[in-house]
């Protein structure tokens, strides 16, 4: 499973960053790291962007981006 295949209220703990370059810094930047909690808030109408919470503060991330972040939902 990855992050945009959570709908609104779900958790779930990082597993991969299936991610490289830039990218991967800016994400790790924001505090996307492998084994962090992670809660999906909400999902826009056209399903990007997604608001996540992690560490307590709540981030934006285009849908393509939460498509690269593997998850184990905790249930």
């Amino acid at each position: 499973m990855n992050l945009a295949g959570l709908k609104p209220g779900e958790r779930g703990r990082i597993t991969k960053i299936e991610v490289s370059g830039p990218l991967k810094r800016r994400l790790m930047d924001m505090g996307v790291l492998v084994g962090e909690e992670v809660k999906v808030e909400k999902v826009a109408p056209l399903g990007d962007p997604i608001e996540v919470t992690i560490k307590s503060y709540k981030l934006s991330l285009r849908k393509k981006e939460a498509e690269r972040i593997a998850m184990e939902v905790e249930r």
